[in-house]
């Protein structure tokens, strides 16, 4: 397992950092008065552009074909069919994108970050477009009909295509970004706030640097068989992820798209939820808090059959559907359902302070376990490193909570019947 190229992340940072200057001026100009509300629409759409053939080159083509389509789509087709027409066209051309480049084994030529970059920007596509024809299918964002086709396209070409949200941040709605293009001019430059979350991404990557170092000097524990070792690993990775949402947001800050309280990936209160909790349902909801909330109003919301199930089995389809991902979510969807049922009935028990204390000190460090066995699974790159993980001595405690859901659930179903 190449634990040093699992984050398309670190790929796309330095790109991200080349960006920042831009924001700065467009955020810049928007607040002297010299854009206009059109002009401040092309400004993101020709940075977005630039930056995509920047950071991808030649396969930029495969996010600006989807882009046009879905574009299209939400022009000409009525608000009732297109929120179906635009996620069939997203989910086809990605999964074409992931087959394909898989099979061309396209992460060995010379430079192999640019088809990941692509395929992580058609992944953040596939958020917006949907988002955004959801939003129209369900009213919340009327199209203005009486306006020319180049006036109703730009908006829609500038939200999926912005720069500071092209490689990465959280999901912003439609009428969100409208409402801060226009207001852009009359906002604080928030250059403090920017700089306070680059001081927190760096304090993140130092730690994330020593405990690498750390885990390349230590010797006599190696392998996906040792728990200490695999629940390191998947910290490096946590780490990685946690920098690169913090800037993600740093650069949406910059340019002058602040997420509303609550609504972005990464927040101190966010951090401390993710690393202490001791129920694997919090931690599932904490993480990448933007696409759960996108993945909870796309799937789990509108499927009546398993919506947890369901939700995760997409997901494994969204991320690409490489047997690692298959396996990961879907034992991601498992560990959940029995985490809802398991601590209920271990709370039952857990009556005074000692035995609380007991209950939750165990309970964060299966929870910090299972975590890590399905990082380290969905991050898998081949079939044989998953079977070898399988076999391993981490798959107890996955395994057991399988075991104790079944237990409960049997339990269940004789109270129900009794």
């Amino acid at each position: 397992m190449r634990w040093a190229d699992l984050l398309v992340l670190l790929h796309a940072a330095p790109y991200r950092l080349v960006a920042f200057p831009f924001a700065a001026l467009f955020h810049h100009l928007c607040a002297s008065g010299h854009l206009s509300l059109t002009a401040r629409y092309i400004f993101l759409l020709t940075g977005g552009c630039l930056l995509a053939g920047t950071a991808m080159g030649s396969y930029a083509v495969l996010l600006l074909i989807p882009v046009a389509g879905s574009v299209l789509i939400l022009l000409s087709v009525s608000p009732a069919h297109a929120h179906t027409w635009v996620f069939a066209l997203q989910m086809f051309w990605q999964t074409l994108c992931h087959l394909g480049l898989r099979s061309q084994d396209s992460y060995q030529v010379p430079s192999p970050s640019r088809p990941a970059i692509a395929l992580s920007a058609i992944m953040l596509l596939t958020q917006k477009a949907t988002s955004l024809a959801l939003d129209i299918h369900e009213g919340l964002v009327p199209l203005q009909l009486g306006q020319g086709l180049l006036q109703r396209a730009l908006p829609l070409c500038s939200y999926l295509l912005f720069f500071p949200a092209l490689l990465g941040g959280p999901l912003c709605s439609f009428s969100r970004f409208q409402a801060q293009i226009e207001s852009c001019g009359a906002l604080p430059h928030p250059l403090r706030a920017a700089g306070q979350r680059c001081l927190g991404a760096v304090a993140l990557q130092g730690l994330r640097a020593g405990l690498a170092g750390g885990l390349a000097s230590r010797q006599g524990c190696a392998g996906l068989g040792c728990l200490p070792r695999v629940w390191a690993q998947a910290l490096l990775l946590r780490l990685a992820y946690y920098v690169h949402w913090v800037l993600d947001e740093a650069l949406l800050e910059t340019a002058g798209f602040t997420p509303e309280v609550g609504q972005g990936d990464l927040s101190i209160h966010d951090l401390w939820t993710l690393e202490t909790t001791h129920r694997l349902a919090v931690f599932t909801r904490t993480w990448n808090k933007s696409t759960s909330r996108w993945l909870r109003r796309l799937v789990f919301q509108r499927c009546p059959v398993q919506p947890l199930l369901a939700t995760f089995a997409f997901s494994a389809w969204w991320h690409g559907l490489r047997p690692g991902q298959l396996f990961g979510f879907l034992c991601w969807a498992v560990m959940v359902e029995a985490d809802y049922r398991i601590h209920p009935f271990l709370s039952a028990w857990a009556t005074c302070q000692g035995v609380k204390l007991l209950y939750r000190g165990t309970t964060w460090v299966f929870t910090q376990l299972i975590v890590a066995y399905i990082l380290v699974a969905v991050e898998t790159e081949s079939f044989s490193m998953l079977c070898l993980l399988w076999t391993s001595c981490s798959s107890i405690l996955p395994l057991s909570y399988s075991l104790a859901l079944l237990l409960l659930l049997a339990k269940n179903h004789r109270i129900i019947k009794s």
